[in-house]
Formats: structure tokens, sequence, C-alpha cells
């Protein structure tokens, strides 16, 4: 396959996961921001949207106060913000017609309707109409099939080749990176700290990030009682039978390049770094991660998974 097309499919990938995530962040600050005071006083919900997305630095360069309207503005419309909704989508499209032979017609379409939908609040927006909460949540609505029917076509449609191999890699090192810094954010920006670590706002914090990455009923599936931080960080980093974990995604970043290795006829340091990366994460456990800092962890993850990005690039993406 020639480096140019695996790009566009691994990069097709990443945005339309990224999306899904700006998508759920904005749904989850929405419902915090929805909270009564009385849980807890003054929150920095759409601040912590802005870390959690990448953007608050960017944002800030804006001048704007980071409210509900502002925020949301900035991560579903800003042309000028590389991970806003518009831009994740339209970049998605863009990747996706440069390669619409490797893609089924079900892709295609999901992400291409995606993109018509959206056009159309952009242009109902610049005619003054408002976006109120309804259209908003029709409009998160719309972002998130796209991502489960682009996934879903994947899966069900596509054969087993590169190009269906590269597509999951970008899918779970973009996934790995978005659960890494939506946990990030939790524990050390969300939470006022006039606030007990437990306390009332503290939980519906936790159910809103929990929800935000489809995880609630999963959570009381596997812990069985109320909602506890370090069980929440359990639940996202160690375990494997959790789609959006760190394992989890590693597990599958593994398993797609020794894919692409055997269908090559040979590794490289894509494999080796992944199935390094891999086994840091099954070798930790939640009191070493707790004693050593989990931000510091996290950090540590992400710059990892940056990095495996850079190596694939170097390895199969750029020539």
């Amino acid at each position: 396959m020639l480096a140019r097309t695996a790009d566009n499919l691994y990069w097709l990938a990443r945005y339309v996961e990224r999306a899904d995530h700006v998508a759920r962040i904005i749904e989850a600050s929405s419902r915090l921001a929805a909270l009564p005071r009385a849980y807890g006083g003054e929150t920095n919900e759409w601040e912590s949207a802005l870390i959690s997305t990448g953007g608050l630095k960017r944002f800030g360069a804006v001048g704007a106060e980071p409210n509900e309207s502002s925020v949301v503005s900035f991560l579903v419309f800003d042309a000028d913000n590389p991970s806003s909704i518009h831009n994740c989508v339209e970049a998605a499209r863009r990747n996706a017609r440069a390669v619409r032979t490797a893609l089924t017609v079900e892709t295609w379409e999901a992400i291409n309707g995606a993109w018509l939908e959206l056009t159309k609040f952009e242009r109902a927006r610049t005619a003054g109409k408002r976006l109120d909460r309804d259209e908003l949540g029709r409009l998160l609505a719309i972002v998130k099939k796209m991502a489960l029917d682009v996934d879903g076509s994947a899966y069900r449609m596509m054969l087993r080749n590169d190009a269906f191999y590269f597509m999951r890699l970008g899918h779970f090192v973009e996934r790995a990176d978005n659960t890494a810094r939506l946990l990030d954010v939790k524990y050390h920006v969300l939470l006022p700290e006039s606030e007990a670590v437990g306390g009332s706002l503290d939980y519906f914090q936790w159910t809103a990030i929990l929800r935000a990455v489809s995880a609630h009923t999963a959570y009381h599936w596997v812990y069985r009682q109320s909602i506890k931080p370090w069980l929440v960080a359990d639940l996202l980093i160690l375990k494997p039978d959790m789609p959006r974990s760190l394992v989890s995604c590693y597990e599958n970043i593994v398993r797609w390049l020794d894919l692409l290795s055997r269908l090559y006829g040979r590794q490289g340091a894509a494999q080796r770094h992944a199935r390094a990366t891999l086994s840091k994460l099954q070798a930790a456990d939640l009191r070493s991660i707790f004693q050593s800092g989990l931000h510091e962890f996290i950090e540590t993850f992400i710059d990892d998974n940056d990095r495996l990005g850079t190596i694939m690039a170097e390895q199969y993406l750029v020539h």
C-alpha cells in the first residue's frame, strides 16, 4: 500500500474518533453545568472541556470567557481550532474522499452524511439562528452516530487487509490519548479545591465522565458498588474488558501492528514500542499508580502514545 493511502486511512479514523470524543466531552460538560450549585458551588467544567480536548491555549488567545456559549462555539464550529468538530469531520471527509475505493459505501456515506448535516447547522448559525440545547443535542447525536456507523461498517464489511489495519490503528491510538487526557483532567482540574474527594459534586462529576465514555453501566457490572474515583481509574486504565481502557487500546494496537508485520513480512520499531507500552500497562497496579502519582503516570503514557504515532509515521506513513 502507498504510504499516502495508509496515512489517509490512519488519519481518517483518528479524526472520526476525535470528533466523537469532543461531542462526548461537550455532553458531559453540559450535564455538569446543569447541576444545582448546591452540590458544590462554582465549578470549571467548561475550562476542563477545553483542556481535555487540547484547546485551552488556543482558546485563551481568543480572549473570551470560558462559558457554555463560547466554549461550545469553539469546540463545535471554530475553523481555527484544529480539534473542533467542524475541522475533525471535514478532515475525516477529506481523507475518506482520497481513499474512497478502499472504503465501503456505508463508511463513506456515514462521514459524508455527517458533514452535510453539520453544514446545515453552520448555515443556520451564520443566518443568526441560535443553537439551543435541544439543537446542540441533535448535532452531537449526529456526530456520535457517524462514529458508530464508521466503526460498525468497517467491522462488518471491510476486507481484513492493510487498509482495515491502518484504520484500526488510528482509531485506537486516538482513543487511548482521549481516555488518558479525560482522566487527567478530572483528577487535576475539574474538582474545585473547596470540594472534598468523594463528596456529592465529585460523585456527579465521575458519573458524567463515565457516561461520556459509555462506561457507566460497565462500572456497575464490574464493581457492583457506588462510584469511587480509584475504581473509575482502575476501569479506564487497567481493565482489558473495558473497550476504552488504556490496556484494551494497546492490546488492539499490538494486534493490528502484528497483523501488519505478518502481511509485510517484517517488524519494526512500532511493534517494539507498542509491546513495551502494553507491558508497562499490564505490569502496573492501581496502588503503584497512585503512589507514584496518577498525573505522572498519565503524562508518561501520553508521551509514549505520541511517540508511537511518530514511529508509525516514520515506519509506514511517510516516504
